[in-house]
């Protein structure tokens, strides 16, 4: 495990929580995100601000951290492809382990989180909550018709746009209309 930076913006110091079980501590960070984000149909750019509001309580194990996480995307609609700005909301509960607490299983160290000293990493909770909360198929509205399949036009403009189809195997009977 990488040693941790006390200076890194999504690093917290626990050192103000007392180790007594039920001890609590609110913060308000306003960081940049430090790495890209992404599921596919959004990405977020790294430097992008972030608002989180955190919830530190100390219990017996270690530290519980319930966060609220707020920052703003900029994604293209899954249908028209027309820019969109999108509002994350995320929420997160993360227990800490005191640093003397034992991690038995490389499973269980996978699972959870540990503090260092008395300091704990965001970044691996907010990269889960944020990227997990980010839509799949984001839509500039819940209405949006789309493009036309064959030519690209907008179909909100014109919700009636269509194109005559003709079946390939009846084309033939088109050509002799035509020589008549």
């Amino acid at each position: 495990m990488a040693k941790l930076d006390s200076r890194a913006p999504l690093v917290i110091d626990t050192h103000d929580l007392p180790r007594r079980a039920g001890e609590s501590k609110k913060l308000q960070l306003k960081v940049e995100l430090p790495n890209d984000l992404t599921n596919g149909g959004v990405d977020v750019q790294k430097g992008n601000p972030v608002e989180i509001e955190l919830f530190l309580e100390a219990v017996v194990d270690g530290v519980l951290v319930t966060g609220d996480i707020y920052l703003k995307a900029d994604a293209e609609c899954s249908r028209c492809l027309d820019p969109v700005e999108l509002e994350i909301n995320a929420n997160f509960t993360e227990l800490y382990l005191y640093d003397d607490k034992e991690i038995n299983s490389a499973e269980e160290a996978d699972e959870l989180r540990q503090l260092q000293g008395d300091l704990l990493d965001l970044e691996p909770a907010l990269i889960d909550a944020v990227v997990l909360a980010m839509p799949l198929r984001p839509l500039c509205n819940d209405d949006c018709l789309g493009l036309c399949a064959q030519c690209g036009f907008r179909l909100d403009e014109d919700p009636k746009h269509e194109h005559e189809i003709i079946d390939p195997r009846w084309s033939i009977l088109s050509q002799l209309k035509e020589e008549k």
